[in-house]
């Protein structure tokens, strides 16, 4: 069994499907509406999902396809598609604990955004960059 929701907990769910198609999505569609450089879903069968409180609202993304967040703090959760009715995708990010469901595959790299690269060069920090650290001037594109 899976646990997860929205930032503010007004939407909880579960679900006892046993997931696939775990994957990092790239497409614009994505991108744009989670605000995010990627995004990491998986599918379980439709009736495997239930609501334990709170609906989500809905959005149609596209002629086929629509998006489910909460209305309250803006968390994207689902997406379903008329192309697969009796699946529901589930946003591995909300999760109560999304290293149960890791990625298997990554999809729309033709459109991944040409930085994410450049991720592992990247100084990291275990928390919060230093408040000390003075700002860097911008990078010349």
């Amino acid at each position: 069994m899976l646990h997860g929701g929205c930032l503010c907990g007004a939407i909880r769910y579960t679900t006892d499907g046993v997931p696939y198609h775990e994957s990092i999505c790239h497409c614009s569609i994505c991108r744009r509406a989670s605000g995010a450089p990627f995004v990491a879903w998986f599918s379980v069968p439709r009736q495997s999902l239930s609501l334990v409180s709170g609906a989500p609202g809905w959005f149609r993304s596209s002629p086929a396809a629509e998006r489910g967040f909460c209305a309250r703090c803006g968390t994207a959760l689902f997406f379903r598609s008329s192309a697969h009715p009796d699946e529901i995708d589930i946003t591995t990010a909300s999760l109560d604990d999304p290293a149960l469901v890791p990625p298997r595959d990554e999809i729309y790299t033709e459109t991944r955004i040409a930085w994410l690269a450049t991720l592992p060069r990247l100084p990291s920090f275990a928390a919060a960059r230093e408040q000390a650290a003075p700002p860097r001037p911008p990078t010349p594109a």
